[in-house]
């Protein structure tokens, strides 16, 4: 007897003309009716959910970029974790494959006795992690084989304020590149400089975030794949709190500037083919 179904499908993708993969991990909130009746009212809500970044990026298209977005929830399984759901940052707080706790260090279950065994993780994980991570390394090759060099950009967004993972307000723009592993330096002193100087934003590089598990395992500048993650505060464009509504006017402020990352990638990459 399967311990995990699902009849959602585990992405959804869109596919582009030039050498640009958006990743979309987190925007899923899909929760199968009988693992939800699991959850705690509050993981109900699906709270820690990367929301909105469909919306946010809806200029994608337009610059022929290929877009793979999740449809379910982190808390069925973490698409930007590794399959063996070793810890990314160690020594430091994290939530696991199949988090058992939210953001806000509450439990995911009602009762502890629902935690999945890992049985149930590896139907998880071959559910839902395996067929995105197939689209997207199938993604990559269909583009290098197109383009030579490519692009893989891994879109985020948390709460600003989030005591758990991090002291005080978190920068808006918080470009990861795996500590300079995932991406050509040139091009991340580049994005760095449009986050830095966005005004009202504040930037880093390589801070608390510096690239997840997608970030990580598919950057590969030797190969030509460069890959980086941004983790926008959601205060950037929307409510942090329930509803979670999208917030047009505050988001049309941030907005341009995440597009002048994206066509400086498109830049670079293509400017590499060409020389």
């Amino acid at each position: 007897m399967a311990l995990f179904t699902t009849t959602e499908p585990a992405f959804r993708f869109h596919q582009g003309t030039r050498p640009l993969l958006i990743s979309m991990p987190h925007v899923g909130t899909h929760v199968p009716p009988a693992l939800a009746a699991r959850f705690t009212d509050e993981a109900r809500h699906v709270p820690d959910t990367d929301w909105h970044l469909e919306q946010l990026y809806d200029f994608a298209d337009a610059l022929g970029a290929s877009v793979l977005v999740a449809t379910h929830s982190r808390y069925v399984v973490d698409l930007n974790r590794p399959p063996d759901g070793a810890s990314l940052y160690p020594g430091q707080s994290v939530t696991g494959l199949c988090p058992v706790d939210t953001f806000d260090d509450t439990p995911v279950y009602a009762n502890t006795g629902e935690h999945p065994s890992d049985a149930e993780i590896a139907e998880r994980r071959d559910a839902v992690w395996r067929p995105y991570h197939q689209q997207l390394q199938a993604e990559l090759d269909r583009l290098t084989v197109a383009h030579g060099t490519v692009a893989l950009w891994d879109a985020h967004s948390i709460r600003s304020v989030l005591p758990r993972f991090f002291e005080g307000k978190l920068p808006d723009l918080n470009l990861g590149t795996a500590d300079g592993k995932s991406c050509d330096p040139a091009l991340a002193a580049t994005l760095r400089g449009i986050a830095e100087s966005a005004p009202g934003y504040t930037g880093v590089l390589n801070g608390r975030f510096k690239g997840g598990h997608i970030t990580r395992q598919y950057g590969n500048p030797a190969g030509g794949v460069h890959a980086v993650q941004l983790e926008m505060t959601q205060s950037s464009y929307m409510q942090e709190a329930l509803p979670f509504d999208y917030l047009p006017d505050v988001a049309a402020g941030v907005k341009p500037h995440v597009r002048r990352m994206l066509e400086a990638v498109l830049a670079f990459v293509e400017g590499q083919r060409k020389g």
